[in-house]
């Protein structure tokens, strides 16, 4: 599966991308709000990366690569778990390398990809959740057109401790 932007390529992970995943997750900035944590060795993250390979052949799960079209550079992750079909419903992620922040990557990113749920795989509702202190993220949310929702109470098992999350959507019918 292959999306394009703009400015991007998203397109479905490959086991050549094994190693530049396990540097995303490598990496302490990227890793300030996520709940992986870094891993302890490639053997760790080739586990996370067989596993998305095994859903998304069950296309319950949408993990695509974020690559420059100048070039090919990697970005970053995004990926789409969908939950079961009658709800309809699917919760977005992403994950950028530093380099690539405040460039408005991740915003064209995920506008494409939720494009891609609600036209492509009919989606009725996509959700999202970030740490209340992930500005950067709920940044992108907000400018890709997703609402607060909500927020729950100390959900994040951080490495600074228990973290709040706000809860983001976005509807088929919402304007984008």
């Amino acid at each position: 599966m292959v999306l394009h932007t703009e400015r991007l390529i998203l397109r479905s992970i490959q086991l050549e991308d094994l190693e530049k995943i396990h540097d995303l997750h490598s990496q302490r900035e990227t890793d300030e709000f996520n709940t992986l944590g870094i891993p302890r060795s490639i053997n760790e993250t080739e586990t996370v990366f067989l596993d998305w390979i095994k859903e998304s052949n069950n296309r319950s799960l949408w993990v695509f690569a974020i690559e420059l079209t100048q070039g090919n550079a990697f970005v970053g992750l995004i990926g789409l778990k969908c939950g079961r079909p009658k709800f309809r419903q699917a919760e977005v992620w992403f994950k950028i390398f530093k380099d690539h922040w405040n460039r408005g990557y991740t915003t064209e990113a995920l506008t494409r990809v939720l494009e891609f749920g609600f036209v492509d795989l009919s989606l009725h509702r996509i959700e999202a959740g970030t740490a209340v202190e992930n500005i950067g993220s709920i940044r992108v949310l907000e400018k890709a057109g997703m609402t607060r929702e909500g927020q729950k109470r100390k959900v994040l098992p951080l490495k600074k401790g228990w973290s709040d999350n706000y809860i983001y959507a976005i509807l088929e019918d919402d304007k984008r």
